[in-house]
């Protein structure tokens, strides 16, 4: 094509860029007082941060979920069916606290209410001891007069400015302190985590919050077959005692005909009849009985719960920046922000110089 041109104005060749590059490789030479300064000020800056940041502490629970024996509970109703039992119908809970169930009670504002309001130590509650450390009396002093509520007393008689900031400190406490996590998807491992700044808070909120969930899961899952089998266990108990009346009428009407002529049918009336009453009785007695320790069985499996297998001990993990560590990363972080000063610089005035 005539007057065609394989490059256009705005494009460069290879020799342009590398001139261009050792161009800005020379400005930024001529620079090193400045980069050099700016080292040393972001590694003294790095320094500090990791002399006067408190290290955070980390108390960590992780537990086994038990979700129960699918395959044996199978089973076991097949072998009820054939006695006309509905195992079913006594009551599971099975699939309640399986995986994200169980990781959003932990993160639920009961859970972490009962948490806070349990005790610290003998003069302290651990809501106390968080506003405490965390100066929640002092960020707040505008809005709410924190020092003159006692949290110690009954939750029913708290004011609404005590559940306020029961409520606040659980949501500080959801989003900056508490974590629950599986670290392996396909396992049913979970693990809590509580990090703060006081290291033996960390601890026994861990220990509290892993309490008051696994005891509200126990009574949670086990509350229906409970029920279920006290109502059985009272059914048998009044069926066997109806049971054992009747037998007891059946003898006494057996022993006023004790030699009844076979000619005269009248005469074992009441006999036959108490009979009757005796087996019909025995009849439901045996069913209620059969109900009763499948129901017992059943009961039991939903029994095991949450099987603890690490626990936070002192001294805890602590997560903290080191001084070498934060001088490294001070001098990196300052200095990058001055290289793109000193770039953003030059080609201000090199734009101000062409126009």
């Amino acid at each position: 094509m005539a007057g065609g041109k394989h490059f256009s104005e705005n494009q460069f060749t290879l020799k342009e860029v590398f001139q261009n590059f050792s161009s800005w490789i020379a400005y930024f030479l001529s620079q090193w007082k400045i980069l050099i300064l700016a080292g040393i000020i972001g590694m003294v800056l790095g320094a500090l941060v990791s002399i006067f940041k408190k290290p955070i502490f980390n108390a960590s629970t992780s537990f086994v979920l038990e979700e129960g024996d699918a395959a044996s509970m199978g089973q076991m109703s097949g072998l009820a069916s054939l006695v006309g039992v509905n195992l079913g119908s006594l009551g599971s809970t099975s699939g309640l606290f399986q995986g994200d169930n169980i990781m959003e009670l932990y993160r639920s504002d009961r859970m972490l209410d009962e948490a806070l309001l349990s005790p610290f130590n003998e003069n302290e509650l651990l809501i106390d001891r968080f506003i405490a450390f965390e100066e929640i009396d002092k960020k707040w002093a505008s809005k709410v007069d924190i020092p003159s509520m006692d949290f110690s007393i009954n939750r029913e008689d708290f004011t609404v400015s005590q559940d306020s900031v029961v409520k606040e400190v659980a949501k500080l406490i959801r989003e900056n302190q508490l974590s629950v996590t599986k670290p392996d998807r396909k396992l049913s491992i979970i693990q809590v985590t509580v990090s703060s700044k006081d290291e033996l808070y960390a601890k026994v909120f861990n220990e509290r919050l892993v309490e008051n969930v696994n005891e509200f899961y126990k009574e949670t899952k086990t509350k229906k077959t409970s029920e279920n089998l006290a109502i059985l266990q009272s059914q048998a108990d009044s069926v066997r005692a109806i049971l054992d009346e009747s037998i007891g009428a059946y003898a006494t009407a057996t022993d006023k005909v004790p030699n009844a002529n076979p000619l005269l049918s009248s005469a074992t009336i009441e006999s036959k009849k108490r009979q009757i009453d005796v087996q019909a009785t025995g009849a439901v007695y045996e069913e209620i009985v059969k109900n009763l320790e499948i129901a017992k069985v059943n009961h039991r499996n939903n029994s095991p719960l949450i099987q603890i297998i690490d626990s936070p001990r002192l001294p805890l993990e602590r997560t903290e920046i080191r001084l070498v560590k934060g001088m490294f990363f001070g001098c990196a972080i300052v200095g990058m922000l001055t290289l793109l000063v000193v770039y953003f610089r030059r080609l201000y005035h090199k734009h101000v110089q062409e126009s």
